[in-house]
């Protein structure tokens, strides 16, 4: 996954600076290179993911100004051979035609790299830093300022506790020069504009989808896929399966009691012939998982810790038990073509507010989970329903058609690949069961009894009175928090609130933000 640190001023010496960014070595374990740029400091740890040779190492450096990237730049190759006529490459490393194109282009260049970086530039024209991060956060970037007053980014807030007063993530699709942050791209501010009927917004939704998987695909180093059993994940392996025309290798995990998901994933994996391995986990090891979970996610949100713990056990076993780098997820489906709740969409209209709001927060939640989840374990994740132009072309769909009028969420999606026969029916037709249930049922009661016997109901009171910002409504989310400000204190502030379903619904005015508490779960998770 690699990560990245830069910091605009030399207060620190590299000694200092070195064991802040140790913080993430396990996301970078192969090499670690620390260097002077201009006034400040450019740091890289590498997870070697294209061009394994010790030519893809960075930072990069041309024309005396220097690059790290934490990215996968997945039309490199033809935007090298553009740039081949002037600029002279020294690797076979995608992120390397960064520098050139930004030489050419300016910030402009941000633009043209698609949809997972996070990277940082010493610019040595301006003697002065350049930062920008992708369009949705999927690759995390998080800056403060330091007692000096000097500005440091790092892949993790954990880089830069002890180090910045207050931390904050890098906000997705700007890029910051001169002391100011400015967008360079916008993904969900266009009015609806994709015309056409159901069947040709489909076949739409299928060829970006089929292109966005086949770009994932390109790596040096081996390629693995996370596999729930649900519509999403399903999809993206039997695409892969299809396009590489071979057997790939997929894992699931469930509660060792009452996993739900398991059954659906070993039938997908069957239908697809892959190499597939089952992981189970107790209760015990859930428990024990919590503190570090959320020490890597850096936050208190119920739904993003809950369903972190089975993705967390499942890449730890994967990291312990393979020689997989690259692993395939499913995620951002959702915030495109609905969840159970936005079932309770009033109009059209609410329903893509609510769309939109999601994408542009995605980088606190979901998308936070997969990363951290992923790179702790010393792998990269790489999501193709995040790809940019899959997200704004069906962001740009008329949201009456994505609205839940077919008796079945995510319709388009499940209609667009109808024909292709890549999954069994009752695979490609099945309700949604959100992830942190689809484990077990169990889980999520295990952690709600655990929470009840740490507080009694006057520590509760007591303890979330301490918290003005984001104050914890119930038993379990004090736990979260209280687990957090260990770890991050006074840093609560990275996270806007509690990812919950729009409580000015009908119908989503709930106290959890499980699906099961909502009165359309019917069939899901079973």
């Amino acid at each position: 996954m690699c990560s990245i640190i830069g910091i605009t001023g030399r207060k620190l010496s590299r000694e200092e600076v070195s064991a802040h960014f140790q913080e993430t070595a396990s996301r970078g374990p192969d090499k670690m290179r620390l260097e002077e740029a201009g006034p400040g400091w450019l740091g890289f740890q590498r997870l070697s993911i294209m061009d394994l040779s010790c030519g893809g190492m960075q930072p990069f450096h041309a024309g005396g100004d220097s690059l790290v990237c934490n990215g996968e730049i997945y039309g490199f190759r033809d935007l090298r051979e553009r740039l081949s006529g002037e600029f002279h490459f020294v690797s076979e490393s995608d992120c390397e035609v960064i520098l050139p194109l930004y030489h050419k282009y300016g910030f402009a260049a941000f633009s043209m790299l698609g949809s997972e970086f996070a990277l940082l530039i010493y610019d040595s024209a301006l003697d002065s830093f350049v930062a920008a991060r992708d369009p949705i956060g999927i690759r995390p970037l998080y800056y403060g300022y330091d007692a000096a007053g000097e500005i440091a980014f790092a892949s993790e807030p954990k880089v830069l506790v002890g180090l910045c007063d207050a931390i904050r993530p890098f906000p997705p699709g700007h890029y910051w020069a001169g002391g100011a942050f400015h967008p360079y791209i916008s993904l969900t501010g266009a009015e609806p504009a994709v015309s056409g009927g159901l069947d040709e917004v489909c076949r739409g939704i299928r060829s970006r989808l089929i292109r966005s998987v086949e770009a994932r695909l390109d790596a040096d180093a081996p390629l693995g896929f996370l596999l729930s059993g649900g519509l999403d994940s399903s999809l993206v392996c039997a695409i892969s399966a299809k396009l590489l025309g071979r057997k790939i290798r997929t894992f699931a995990i469930g509660m060792d009691t009452d996993p739900i998901d398991l059954k659906y994933a070993r039938e997908a994996a069957d239908f697809i012939g892959s190499e597939h391995t089952e992981f189970h986990m107790t209760r015990q090891e859930v428990l024990d998982a919590l503190p570090e979970v959320i020490r890597i996610l850096g936050t208190w949100d119920i739904t993003t810790i809950r369903a972190s713990l089975g993705m967390y056990l499942c890449c730890r076993k994967i990291h312990e038990t393979t020689d997989i780098r690259v692993l395939m997820t499913g995620e951002i489906s959702d915030e495109l073509f609905g969840y159970k709740y936005t079932d309770f969409a009033p109009d059209a209209e609410s329903f893509q507010q609510e769309s939109v709001k999601r994408i542009r927060e995605l980088h606190m939640y979901d998308v936070l989970r997969a990363d951290r989840c992923i790179s702790v374990n010393s792998m990269e994740g790489r999501v193709p329903f995040g790809d940019t132009d899959f997200v704004r072309y069906v962001l740009s769909i008329d949201p009456a058609m994505k609205m839940n009028t077919y008796g079945m969420g995510k319709y388009l999606l499940r209609h667009a690949f109808e024909d292709d026969k890549l999954l069994p029916e009752d695979i490609l037709w099945r309700q949604k069961a959100a992830f942190s249930d689809a484990v077990g049922h169990s889980m999520v009661d295990d952690l709600k009894e655990y929470a009840e016997a740490r507080y009694t109901d006057e520590d509760f009171l007591r303890g979330a009175a301490k918290y003005d910002y984001a104050r914890p409504f119930s038993k379990e989310s004090l736990l979260y928090r209280d687990i957090f400000e260990t770890y991050y204190p006074g840093q609560a502030e990275m996270i806007t609130d509690f990812w919950m379903p729009n409580r000015e619904w009908e119908g989503c005015d709930v106290d959890d933000p499980s699906a099961r508490v909502l009165t359309n779960y019917g069939e899901s998770g079973r």
